[in-house]
């Protein structure tokens, strides 16, 4: 298989225009042939007509005498050689060469012009044939008249050579100058290659199309939407590096501090109170490094488009998250309940994302709403979307709070409760790949909060 563009564009324009050229070349050199065959064909018609005027009666038998005007019209510098013969009806020979005598064309019009062969030398032959009367009967006297083709070669090939050579010509400067243009006219997309084959690995800026051709340019319109998605995955990962390390650093001052503090007691009972409050400092740690994790990748799959390569049940998902979390709303008193209205509702969704959502959704219900409150999950389908509510009465959102609530790291709760502000941001981040929506509105009994979000079920 060929793969330079520039061989292969060259085959598609001149491979038809080589066929053209050998099939207009085949038909030149017929054209020739047949204008040549015409000129002598006339030359032997003139001859073998002034032949059979001179046949005439004497004495009671045919005679002919044969004028050299007849055959001073092949004069010729090529050296030809002519032939001819006078025959009547009987086969005698009445003028001319015995041996040439050709045999006459039963059924032919006269006159009749054909090639044959003489003496090992082809010939072009012209027959014609007169009637002669005496005496009330009618004798039929055949001319033949044949001439080698060396001139007639030569008028054809004079004839179709020099348009044959220009039509030879045409295809070397039509490929000299489709080479060469193609030269030319690549030479930006060969720019925009060394341009981008010569930057720093790093550098993200959107490739200058410059002097491109309209036709290349869809290309380098690609590359740059490449190289924006890769832009906005690299400052996902550099936000998520910050952003970790900012949420990090105080834990980990805590938990550096209680160290040094547990290392200078002497009192078990307050070692033992120090290394509790450590655990929970290790736990919080670990809670956040795992929904900092379970956040970068959701913005993968949101920014790289692959949620919605597969698909998941969100009756079973919401089921089990239910089933993990009840221990939970057991300890705060929390009446947990589920109104599932649908037996079904596949999303296209990746299932362990949906268990993200959902987990999120119904872990921040329980952790915000007070003491003995309510916690109601509700999914229904409608439309082609499945929509799922996770509704509780707990103190709310105020109305200023709540374009941030989506916000990493933003928190909308008292000091003493647990935490990291990730929640709400990996739910809209899944929402965002699933291509679905999600939105607040009031809670169980006009208090509290309800999220709702929208995903559009599979097909």
């Amino acid at each position: 298989m060929i793969h330079s563009l520039r061989a292969r564009l060259l085959l598609w324009l001149l491979l038809p225009m080589a066929i053209f050229v050998v099939g207009s070349g085949i038909a030149s050199y017929l054209r020739g042939v047949d204008t040549a065959n015409r000129v002598q064909d006339r030359a032997l018609r003139a001859s073998a007509e002034v032949i059979a005027g001179q046949v005439h009666w004497s004495d009671g038998r045919l005679v002919v005498q044969v004028p050299p005007a007849a055959l001073s019209l092949f004069d010729s510098p090529f050296g030809d050689q002519v032939f001819y013969s006078v025959v009547d009806d009987t086969g005698l020979i009445l003028a001319g060469n015995p041996v040439f005598a050709q045999p006459p064309l039963a059924g032919a019009a006269s006159p009749v012009f054909y090639a044959s062969t003489f003496q090992g030398l082809p010939v072009r032959v012209v027959q014609i044939s007169r009637r002669m009367f005496n005496s009330g009967r009618a004798h039929k006297v055949t001319i033949a008249v044949g001439q080698t083709l060396r001139e007639n070669r030569d008028l054809a090939q004079t004839l179709s050579v020099p348009a044959l050579t220009r039509e030879i010509v045409l295809l070397m400067l039509a490929i000299f100058l489709v080479a060469r243009g193609l030269t030319v006219e690549l030479r930006p997309l060969v720019r925009v290659r060394n341009e981008v084959a010569g930057r720093d690995p790093m550098d993200l800026q959107p490739i200058r199309p410059g002097d491109l051709p309209q036709e290349l340019r869809p290309i380098v319109e690609a590359i740059n939407q490449c190289i924006q998605r890769l832009n906005e995955y690299v400052l996902q990962q550099k936000r998520f590096i910050a952003d970790a390390a900012h949420q990090i650093r105080t834990p980990l001052a805590v938990l550096g501090a209680q160290l040094q503090y547990a290392s200078q007691l002497r009192d078990d009972s307050k070692l033992r109170e120090i290394l509790c409050s450590m655990e929970g400092s290790t736990q919080a740690m670990t809670d956040l490094a795992n929904k900092l994790l379970l956040l970068s990748q959701a913005e993968a799959q949101t920014a790289g488009g692959q949620a919605g390569n597969a698909s998941a049940d969100l009756v079973p998902v919401v089921t089990t998250v239910l089933e993990d979390l009840v221990m939970l709303a057991q300890r705060k008193h929390i009446d947990l309940g589920a109104d599932l209205a649908v037996s079904g509702a596949q999303v296209r969704v990746q299932e362990w994302l949906l268990a993200s959502m959902v987990s999120n959704l119904v872990d921040n219900a329980i952790r915000y709403t007070p003491d003995c409150g309510q916690v109601t999950v509700a999914l229904s389908t409608a439309d082609g979307y499945a929509t799922l509510s996770v509704s509780d009465d707990g103190p709310g959102i105020p109305a200023e709070a709540r374009p941030k609530v989506f916000d990493r790291f933003y928190r909308n709760a008292e000091p003493h409760q647990q935490g990291s502000g990730l929640g709400l941001a990996i739910v809209k981040e899944i929402v965002l790949a699933a291509q679905g929506s999600v939105g607040l509105s009031p809670g169980i009994g006009g208090k509290g909060v309800t999220l709702t979000v929208s995903l559009p079920l599979a097909a």
